[in-house]
């Protein structure tokens, strides 16, 4: 059989596999915690998308290793489409930069990226108890006693744990890490007093926010969010070049047909424009960011955070 004519039966083939696409449930894998400030995004995304496939979108939430154990499931799954992930800049340009033992898989060869879902702003929080209201304050009560304060994570290499690391890095205080079984328990943990500090997602923060159990001190983002203009950021308040921003993505393996990535994206975008008010409500931002943009800003962030880590010699453990 000649090269054209086999090149044409297996594009044909693969238009008719996408038209006909999905045609059983898809999974998609979270490496993170039921309750989350991801899974909540996730979910939400994932239930508009099922209406536009018309076939379930079951997330399965693979915990274990600050996330590398989802991600790795995802590189190793069979790229019919049926297997999707949902992955955050944490799992996919943090941990590679200090667990690079670790990490099983290349955050920019391995992931095939179908859309962006939300950005997952970030606070940072203080018990209601600890006497102060400022990121100034905090430092000064900080440094006038070395080693007495903690902060909640949710493990070792999570997202709460980088922040607050970096935080120390570039201030030199030095906290306690108190690490819980995911990012949910630390917020409870912090809400009810175990704990003084925590880099907390917003949408974890929320229900603590109107009895004043959890007061937010900065946004640690690079710019103010819109839920709470008000609030500075810690770089505004006295940590001139802090940003810690989340975000989270859906991906494929690679090797997906192309047909398939096309019928994802096309879906995908039509239907997040859908859910950034339920996001809002939620204390989470649409990051509708296409596909074709995603790699530059997974090398960006990659970059930013390998020189962060050397600079402020960050350990994951």
């Amino acid at each position: 059989m000649k090269p054209a004519l086999i090149a044409f039966l297996l594009v044909a083939a693969s238009t008719v596999f996408a038209q006909e696409y999905p045609e059983k449930p898809v999974q998609i894998v979270l490496p993170l915690q039921v309750g989350s400030a991801s899974d909540v995004a996730v979910r939400v995304f994932a239930e508009r998308l099922a209406d536009a496939l018309k076939q379930p979108m079951v997330v399965e939430n693979v915990t274990g290793a600050a996330g590398l154990i989802g991600a790795e499931r995802l590189a190793k799954s069979r790229p019919d489409g049926y297997t999707l992930a949902a992955l955050n800049n944490s799992i996919l340009t943090i941990l590679p930069n200090i667990q690079r033992d670790r990490v099983k898989f290349d955050p920019f060869e391995d992931f095939v990226p179908i859309h962006g879902i939300a950005n997952i702003p970030t606070l940072l929080g203080v018990h209601e108890a600890l006497p102060v209201r400022t990121v100034k304050e905090l430092l000064a009560y900080a440094k006038s006693r070395p080693g007495e304060l903690n902060y909640a994570t949710g493990g070792p290499g999570s997202p709460q744990h980088l922040a607050g690391e970096m935080f120390m890095a570039m201030t030199g205080v030095r906290m306690t890490q108190v690490p819980y079984k995911g990012a949910t328990a630390a917020a409870a943990g912090l809400a009810s007093g175990q704990t003084h500090v925590m880099f907390i997602a917003h949408s974890l923060a929320l229900p603590f926010l109107p009895s004043g159990k959890v007061r937010p001190i900065a946004f640690a983002g690079a710019k103010r969010s819109a839920a709470l203009p008000d609030l500075p950021t810690v770089a505004e308040a006295g940590v001139p070049g802090y940003d810690y921003s989340s975000w989270i993505a859906l991906f494929a393996p690679k090797g997906t047909p192309p047909a398939v990535l096309s019928k994802l994206r096309s879906e995908s975008a039509k239907v997040l424009p859908g859910i950034r008010e339920r996001l809002e409500k939620s204390g989470l931002e649409l990051w509708a960011v296409p596909p074709a943009d995603v790699p530059g800003v997974i090398r960006e962030d990659h970059a930013r955070w390998a020189r962060v880590v050397r600079e402020a010699n960050i350990k994951a453990e």
